[in-house]
C-alpha cells in the first residue's frame, strides 16, 4: 500500500534518482562513442588510443631509423634467435632496408623446418 500521500509512488528516491542520472551519462557517452559497425574507424581509434603502446612497431621500421646497436629476431615456430649487429646489416642490406624483411630473410636463411610446402616452410618472426 502507498504511502500516507496518494502521489507518493510517483517521485523516486535519492537512490533511483543517481541510478537514472548515471543511466542517462551512460547513454550520453554511448551515442559519442564510435560505431561498432564501422571497423575501421574503431581500429583507428583503438590505435590511437595512448594505452595502446603502437606508436610504430620496430618490424617497420628501416634499419637506418633503429637506434640499438644489437637487432634480435626470434622464431616462433622453432623457437631460433638470431641476433646481429645494426651496422653489419647496414653494410648488407642498406639503411633503407626494412627490419621486418631483414628478419625474415636472416631466419630463412638457416631455417631446418623444411615441408615442400610453400605456405608451410620457412620460420614466424618475432621481432622483440
Amino acid at each position: 500500500m502507498a504511502g500516507r500521500r496518494c502521489a507518493e509512488w510517483r517521485f523516486p528516491t535519492a537512490k533511483q534518482q543517481k541510478a537514472e542520472e548515471t543511466a542517462r551519462r551512460l547513454a550520453e557517452a554511448q551515442r559519442r562513442r564510435v560505431s561498432v559497425d564501422d571497423e575501421d574507424a574503431w581500429w583507428d581509434a583503438v590505435l590511437r588510443d595512448p594505452r595502446a603502446g603502437t606508436d610504430r612497431p620496430a618490424a617497420r621500421l628501416t634499419l637506418g631509423e633503429i637506434q640499438a646497436k644489437e637487432l634480435t629476431v626470434s622464431c616462433l615456430r622453432c623457437m631460433r634467435g638470431v641476433r646481429e649487429y645494426r651496422r653489419d646489416l647496414i653494410a648488407r642490406w642498406g639503411a633503407d632496408a626494412l627490419w621486418r624483411d631483414v628478419g625474415q630473410r636472416l631466419l630463412n636463411e638457416r631455417c631446418e623446418i623444411r615441408t615442400g610446402s610453400h605456405e608451410d616452410d620457412g620460420c614466424w618472426p618475432d621481432f622483440r
